[in-house]
């Protein structure tokens, strides 16, 4: 039972699951826009936001909280209703954020030595707190047939700047010695 809570209090979901979804509010029962694209803070990778194309005037952009959406459902992400969603004029405090106009996917990924180990392609989120806790990074195409994708935890990151996010250097390969039995 104890296994349970912990699993249901640390729940990740793939980007997937929260991008190019619809936004459903529990008053009207209906999509009222969809979620197009997150803002995350780069500082600590955390999603403060999304960006949401309003579905009663397609050509407005709203921003869509973290902390105005009740619950993330595999229908979409659900809200109160469509008066959550603002313009992003008026969220003073997220200005520096969204300026940055940082995006996660496609960022190259390099090691403290400057070994270049891939692209992001994919991220997992906490869906509780919204930080971003690993990230899916794609290798070159030689050593993707030797090895596959790489996933990489925020413990692992040491820095992330605007043209790359760099990590501790992935452990090398120690060939083992087996000392013979007689």
């Amino acid at each position: 039972m104890a296994q349970l809570a912990l699993y249901c209090a640390y729940m990740l979901q793939l980007s997937n699951m929260l991008l190019n979804r619809p936004v459903l509010s529990l008053r009207t029962g209906t999509p009222v826009a969809n979620a197009v694209a997150p803002i995350i803070n780069p500082n600590n990778l955390k999603i403060e936001g999304f960006y949401c194309q309003d579905s009663f005037n397609k050509k407005m952009q709203l921003i869509l909280l973290e902390q105005d959406i009740r619950d993330i459902l595999p229908q979409g992400l659900v809200i109160n209703d469509h008066d959550v969603l603002v313009d992003p004029s008026e969220l003073v405090r997220l200005q520096g954020v969204i300026q940055l106009n940082f995006v996660l996917i496609g960022k190259p990924v390099i090691t403290t030595d400057k070994n270049r180990i891939g692209k992001v392609n994919d991220f997992a989120t906490d869906i509780n707190s919204m930080f971003i806790q690993k990230l899916y990074v794609t290798r070159s195409m030689i050593k993707s047939l030797t090895t596959g994708e790489l996933g990489v935890d925020r413990t692992q990151i040491v820095e992330i700047t605007p043209k790359h996010i760099v990590i501790n250097n992935l452990l090398q390969g120690v060939p083992v010695h087996a000392n013979a039995v007689a």
